[in-house]
This record gives structure tokens, sequence and C-alpha cells, in this order.
């Protein structure tokens, strides 16, 4: 089945460029050129991954990624400006996944979505070994990608979960920064530590009931985070 892929940018040749090089690999793009268009079409559609510009009209990316937030998990990479850093900071606070700063090379672009894609899709053996884990109050659904906790089901976006099914899986290990990026972003991933700082606060706002007391993601200082069971 061909993977759905929305591609939001008002530069109508960056977008023909980029429908072009994924339709190659068999991808089903849809386009949209403005913030508004955008949300309705996440609204009534089921997209495997966004690529989502920051400057858009009507509707700017960060609104459009808090909005869709709101009733889907889907995975959403948005695309910055050269050394906007702020922009990055400001996409993953609102719950993108990633980000690819412009201009870009189409060949990084395809190399991202399909490693997100990866990702997202569980490892058939894992699913098949141990489709529930369960790890104190905590109970994970790895063939639905569903996180409960306390008999909730805690809403989280694509890297956030993968995160937490790390440490959930690896109880008392300490990952430094480093580690996480690496084995949640990937080894080619170009941001740094503060994409995992980032990610490890809007978890514990989901999961924790005093995020700065935290039961669940521990911190150990000047090593890294871990999973308290």
């Amino acid at each position: 089945m061909a993977r759905k892929v929305l591609v939001v940018d008002d530069e109508k040749l960056i977008v023909k460029g980029i429908r072009f090089s994924l339709e190659q690999d068999d991808m089903d793009v849809t386009c949209a050129y403005d913030g508004e268009e955008a949300l309705e079409l996440a609204k009534s559609n089921a997209y495997d991954i966004i690529l989502l510009d920051v400057m858009l009209p009507k509707l700017d990316g960060f609104s459009v990624c808090q909005q869709i937030r709101d009733f889907s998990n889907v995975p959403i990479v948005m695309l910055t400006a050269k050394g906007e850093d702020m922009d990055k900071i400001l996409g993953l606070e609102y719950g993108a996944d990633d980000y690819i700063t412009k201009p870009f090379n189409i060949l990084e672009v395809k190399a991202r979505i399909k490693a997100i894609l990866r990702r997202t899709m569980p490892p058939q053996s894992a699913v098949e070994k141990s489709p529930i884990i369960e790890s104190g109050d905590v109970i994970i659904d790895t063939d639905g990608r569903r996180i409960t906790i306390l008999g909730k089901e805690i809403n989280l976006t694509t890297k956030e979960y993968d995160m937490m099914l790390l440490l959930v899986t690896n109880p008392g290990k300490v990952y430094s920064r480093e580690n996480l990026l690496t084995a949640v972003w990937g080894k080619e991933y170009p941001g740094d530590a503060r994409t995992v700082d980032v990610h490890i606060r809007r978890l514990r706002e989901k999961i924790e009931v005093k995020p700065s007391e935290p039961k669940y993601v521990m911190t150990k200082w000047g090593v890294g985070y871990y999973y308290q069971q």
C-alpha cells in the first residue's frame, strides 16, 4: 500500500519538486498551499506523514502543527528557514517530530521521510514476541503504538512514543542525550541534544502528575535520562 504524504508549502515550485520526487518512490502525495487548507486536509484524511512549512499564508505552520496534535499523532516534519534555530525549537514544542532546514537536498528529504516511516512501523518480530509490554503503571501496546498509564491512554507524538518505548523496555538504563538522539532520531540526524531535552520535557508534561517531580522518566544529573520502574 502506498504511503500517504501531505506536503504543505506556499512555494509551488518546491511543492512540485517534492511531489514529483516522492511519487517516483510510489508514495501517494497530496499538496496544500496554505495553513487552513492543510488543516482541513489533515482532519478529513489519514496521512502517514506530513511535511509542513513554517511560513504559510492564512495559518502558520506552528498553529497548524499544534491543532493537528489535538486529534492526530501523524508524524510531522517542519520545514524551517536556514539558521532559524528558534523555529526548530518552537516546532518541537508544538509537537513536530523532526525538522528539515531550507534550502534542502530532496534526497535528504526522502531519506528522512523513509527513516521516520520505518520507525513508526514496529518490527514484526517484536510484535510477535510481545505485543503488550507492562512495567509498573505503564502498559504499552506495540501493535497499536498506544501507551496507557494508570488506565488512561496518553496521547504521544511519534518521537515521544519511540523514546518512551526505548526507556521502558530498558528500565534503569541511563541514556545520554546523544545516545537518545541516535537511538530515536537516527545516526544521520543533524540536530543536537536540545531536541532530546524538548521531547523529554513534553513527555513528562503528558505522563507525570507533577512534571517537576517525575515518577517515571528520571534524570541522572550530568549523565542523561532513564526510566524508573
